[in-house]
């Protein structure tokens, strides 16, 4: 199908659902808990005695479209609340909004007994995504008593971490810079501190995590990998209330509240959330973890702050005011210091119309991002990056049937200097405007969901318009046997001072595509144009064992048709600032889940190839973790003052390495010809690789982590929670890198015991 038919089709899907809206009616709606006013998710809506169904999203908000007029019984069901049902009424070419609020209760959902994650997965193609909560956050071995997404993101399928400290986070082949992470709709563009362990996100503001490590549709641009999209929920619209907490990591508060409550008559609310959290770590390791301070030390300091106002109307429409600031320190003596620093502001809103039966929703803010490494070579070494984004998006919804479309605006503007071990310089100041028109329509029918999607990246700064269609499919064999396939053409205009070939480097800058000439790998032929490229494909089955047995085996393959990178073996002035390269990466991908009111149990395997093409040799690049192995269980007595337990074992084979073949004496020639390599001080040792890059493995990984969690109810509203942690129970001795010139090995952490708690009212 050509690019024009692909395009025409989508518009024509937008006409008939116009035309086809005007003669039926549309019901939509928020469902709430009666007692928090948290949004329902995934809730089960439907239209007694119709084929009218649909599942609530993370807003609590559900949409029927084209449903024919008349007098209709609206029902809603979730476990562990009692269904609620409602009369309504539907006129031709009227909208209907229904708010409804569900009480805890028992089990009896009437005739219909759906879980809705279920419902959710035979009605969206779900390819290579995967939907995170704050509860499966929470079950999973924390480190030092806190739970984070940093810690979750490392035991899904096709993810790989390099390391605790400074280490990468590579999600089925891609590099950080081509993973977009975002948060509220703003991207962060380096969502993890320096101790590993921790992102800036604070685990009790998240709604929900959507990873998609592969072959996402066009509401999503400007990277080649992967997307982890990060929401957080509103503040209590019911009562004020709140959180403290402390560990021998960090310490943390939440205060949320109603300024407007949510009254179960209707009408609208109005509430906020604040929550701050601070690193302790370099305080107390002198005295908790001597004997980490022997080897590598933690000398790790962050502050994480996070703001959130909620206006919500009485008709669904509501508005977000967020803002953000993140910083963080790390302090290696006679080495080096880096600080950098994330702040940001914006406001996101959903406007449901009571006279059109589109929903209107948009963005609008600004991210910003500074670093400075500060090393004994004196070599400057800063970057910054500037992002301001736009966004206005439609969704229509008909009966089994959603339209998105839309258009974002991002203005980017960066700032780098960077000199390398060679004394030569990189420097770079930079502002491009990035355009993205996006449409996206999903249809299913009885047993097939189709979703094909066009977005067009237009690029100012190089006058280069980037064609992208995408698409999803799903098959459902039977009730308990899903097929499912999705791909698409991606393309970014930003690239990282991070290298490929780094295990651990703390200093991460950014930089806007090139503006000089670059070449095809080895090769004086220009490319055709200065993007990061690459191609998806994913197929795979969803596999219902039985109502709490499910597997998920999704095959992949990626190709970067084209890599730009920053040359940092830049020898001579004459030498390219930039290399260009091409890669794959391909493998399989298995999750295994079972899930009962008390067990979890989670099991993921990765089994992956990772290589680049520089012109001179295709190579594993050295986050290619050939197989990756992730067991998670948790088990929770249950109860008003319930005991958690959870376990988490962690297996992967090493990493690859460029062996060393010998080492030479490194001088500057400052005198020119006249230098005396006899008698004179070389400046540096330096290191003869061998000619195989990463031809060499690093020993396999493996570690055990345990907590347990004991909470004690004090009243309706409040509790304390204790956590008792031991982060790589056995001590096994991980490598994490080895230093060449003073022949010396630094592993990761060793075995950290800790103990937190949290007071929440």
């Amino acid at each position: 199908m050509s690019i024009k038919s692909w395009g025409f089709g989508l518009f024509i899907m937008l006409f008939a659902a116009t035309v086809f809206g005007q003669t039926t009616g549309t019901i939509r709606g928020n469902v709430f808990d009666a007692s928090t006013g948290e949004p329902i998710i995934y809730g089960t809506v439907f239209l007694q005695n119709t084929d009218f169904g649909t599942s609530t999203d993370f807003d609590g908000f559900f949409s029927f479209g084209n449903v024919p007029p008349g007098d209709y019984n609206l029902v809603v069901t979730y476990i562990g609340y009692d269904s609620v049902a409602v009369d309504v009424s539907v006129k031709k070419g009227a909208n209907v909004y229904k708010r409804l609020d569900m009480v805890e209760g028992g089990f009896d959902l009437g005739v219909v007994q759906v879980s809705a994650a279920k419902e959710k997965s035979r009605t969206e193609v779900k390819a290579s995504s995967v939907t995170v909560t704050p509860k499966q956050l929470k079950a999973l071995p924390t480190t030092g008593g806190e739970a984070d997404i940093a810690q979750y993101l490392t035991i899904l399928p096709g993810v790989v971490s390099t390391g605790d400290q400074g280490g990468q986070l590579y999600i089925r082949g891609g590099s950080p810079i081509q993973n977009k992470i975002l948060l509220d709709g703003l991207t962060i563009y380096n969502a993890f501190h320096s101790i590993g362990l921790f992102s800036v996100f604070e685990t009790e503001t998240i709604r929900n995590v959507d990873v998609l490590t592969g072959g996402f549709n066009a509401e999503y641009g400007g990277r080649i990998s992967a997307i982890v999209d990060i929401n957080t929920r509103e503040g209590n619209k019911k009562r004020f209330s709140g959180l403290a907490g402390i560990s021998p990591f960090m310490g943390k508060v939440l205060l949320e509240g109603p300024l407007k409550k949510l009254s179960s008559e209707g009408g609208g609310s109005t509430s906020f959330m604040l929550t701050a959290k601070k690193s302790i770590i370099e305080q107390t390791s002198p005295a908790l973890y001597t004997y980490v301070a022997d080897s590598i030390g933690l000398p790790y300091d962050f502050t994480d702050l996070y703001g959130k106002l909620s206006l919500l109307s009485g008709n669904g429409s509501k508005l977000d005011v967020f803002g953000f600031n993140f910083a963080d320190n790390a302090s290696f003596t006679n080495v080096a210091d880096i600080g950098w620093r994330t702040t940001g502001a914006g406001a996101s809103f959903k406007i449901v119309p009571s006279t059109s039966p589109f929903i209107i929703g948009g963005l609008i803010g600004l991210s910003d991002y500074a670093v400075e490494l500060d090393e004994s070579d004196g070599a400057p070494r800063t970057s910054g990056i500037n992002n301001f984004k736009g966004q206005i998006d439609f969704t229509y919804f008909g009966k089994g049937s959603a339209l998105n479309y839309g258009i974002a605006f991002n203005t980017i503007s960066t700032d780098f200097v960077f000199q390398n071990l060679f004394g030569n310089t990189i420097e770079q100041k930079d502002f491009n405007t990035e355009i993205g028109v996006f449409a996206k329509y999903r249809k299913k029918w009885t047993n097939f969901i189709i979703e094909p999607g066009l977005r067009i990246q237009y690029y100012a700064s190089s006058s280069t318009p980037f064609i992208e269609p995408r698409l999803g499919l799903k098959y459902n064999v039977n009730d308990k046997f899903r097929i499912k396939a999705a791909g698409g053409f991606y393309s970014q205009n930003i690239l990282s001072s991070v290298s490929e070939r780094d295990v651990v480097n703390l200093f991460v800058g950014f930089l806007a595509g090139p503006e000089e000439t670059v070449f095809k790998p080895n090769s004086t032929e220009p490319t055709n144009n200065k993007l990061q490229t690459a191609v998806h494909g994913i197929v795979g089955f969803e596999y219902d064992a039985t109502d709490r047995l499910t597997f998920n085996l999704e095959p992949y393959y990626k190709k970067f048709t084209q890599l730009i990178n920053v040359n940092r073996n830049k020898l001579q002035a004459s030498d390219p600032d930039y290399i260009s390269e091409t890669g794959d990466a391909y493998g399989i991908d298995l999750l295994v889940k079972y899930n009962t009111p008390k067990i979890a149990l989670w099991g993921a395997y990765s089994y992956g190839f990772v290589n680049r093409d520089d012109g001179f040799q295709v190579y594993p690049t050295v986050f290619d973790r050939r197989q990756n192995l992730n067991f998670v269980a948790s088990y929770n007595t249950g109860g008003d003052q319930p005991v958690e337990v959870s376990l988490r074992w962690n297996l992967g084979t090493g990493f690859p390495f460029t062996q060393t073949q010998g080492f030479y004496t490194f001088y500057d020639f400052q005198e020119g010809l006249s230098t005396d390599v006899l008698t004179d001080n070389p400046q540096d040792v330096g290191i003869i690789y061998s000619s195989e890059r990463n031809g060499g493995r690093l020993p396999t990984f493996h570690r055990l982590d345990l907590s347990a969690k004991k909470t004690f109810k004090i009243s309706k509203y409040s509790r304390i929670e204790l956590i008792a942690a031991v982060t790589n129970a056995y001590n096994r001795n991980n490598i994490f890198f080895f230093d060449r010139v003073e022949y010396e090995r630094v592993d990761q952490l060793p075995i950290l015991p800790s103990l937190g708690a949290s007071f929440f009212f």
